[in-house]
């Protein structure tokens, strides 16, 4: 009697280790950041800037047909607080349950207040210790301040690591992170590092480019190595060139093109806001990694934009 009871025991306990390992091995393979994978496929992403940390957007945010949400915080209130809480909100254990994986369908992004000349490290290091799982930074203008950009988000490599280059600045204490992500520490610092760099890293590094420097300084922008995806702010490139009262200027959407020339010819994805009557046009010209609105969750204009580029992309 007891001989049975124990290989019972020995068998429960053998199917539990086998399903968890099996569990293990998948959340290893998966990719966790869904913008990424959908970019390494050469596939259109969609999402929108948020100012609006509420729990309930968080939810709304976390089961729309969005790709990514652009957590502004250049704009809007420089407050770390808010953003944990506004990240374990967009957990939702339904979806994880029906995927079986820990992929979210939506991905958080922090965009900082910092411009690239201030070179503000510690903003940083607070987004992603927190959980983001990428970075916008501001008013690029050079190839130093991407560089500087791209080694404040990874972690210095092992020696002899064929991406070691270039060297990472990031402290290591991602505590929230490691929670967030659903990882053991280990594992998450294995993981957080910048695509495309590291073809199997999580982090987006994200480029703002909305001055005229950064314009023409494009070709040594996109040399540097980690790069995740430009994103063209034609507002603001339309104030710093010098027509605040006119965003339709030719010579602004001259620069835009430059901009997008450059990229597409090393394979880097471009971003640029859009909406019902720009989006079909943006994504045939090339752009994939796009804006479809604004604050306010998922309004009528931007439900529709979202509809068009999904359709013109064959992502219905």
């Amino acid at each position: 009697m007891k001989t049975k009871y124990f290989l019972k025991n020995i068998i429960i306990l053998l199917f539990f280790c086998s399903f968890y390992t099996i569990a293990s091995a998948q959340n290893n393979d998966v990719r966790l950041n869904r913008t990424i994978e959908l970019l390494s496929q050469g596939k259109p992403t969609f999402g929108i800037f948020s100012g609006d940390r509420s729990l309930n957007n968080a939810r709304s945010l976390a089961r729309s047909n969005l790709d990514f949400v652009l957590i502004d915080m250049e704009h809007g209130p420089l407050d770390f607080e808010t953003l944990r809480i506004f990240l374990l909100s967009m957990t939702d254990k339904r979806s994880i349950m029906q995927k079986g994986n820990l992929q979210a369908n939506v991905t958080p992004i922090v965009r900082l207040p910092v411009n690239g000349r201030e070179n503000l490290q510690f903003l940083t290091k607070q987004a992603l210790d927190i959980g983001s799982f990428g970075v916008m930074y501001p008013f690029i203008s050079n190839k130093e301040e991407a560089l500087n950009a791209v080694r404040a988000s990874r972690y210095p490599q092992k020696k002899g690591a064929s991406d070691f280059n270039p060297p990472g600045l990031r402290g290591r204490a991602p505590t929230n992170a490691v929670w967030y992500w659903g990882l053991t520490s280990s594992d998450y610092v294995r993981r957080a590092d910048v695509w495309p760099l590291d073809p199997k890293g999580e982090i987006l590094t994200v480029i703002q480019i909305e001055n005229p420097e950064g314009v023409n300084n494009i070709e040594e922008i996109i040399s540097v190595p980690g790069i995740g995806a430009i994103f063209v702010g034609p507002s603001d490139l339309g104030i710093t060139m010098g027509y605040p009262d006119n965003p339709g200027a030719p010579e602004i959407e001259e620069a835009i093109q430059k901009v997008l020339k450059a990229c597409k010819k090393k394979n880097i994805p471009v971003g640029i806001t859009t909406g019902p009557g720009s989006i079909e046009r943006r994504l045939k010209e090339g752009f994939r990694f796009v804006t479809v609105g604004g604050d306010g969750g998922i309004s009528p204009g931007t439900a529709t934009t979202l509809q068009r580029g999904r359709a013109v992309s064959g992502r219905e």
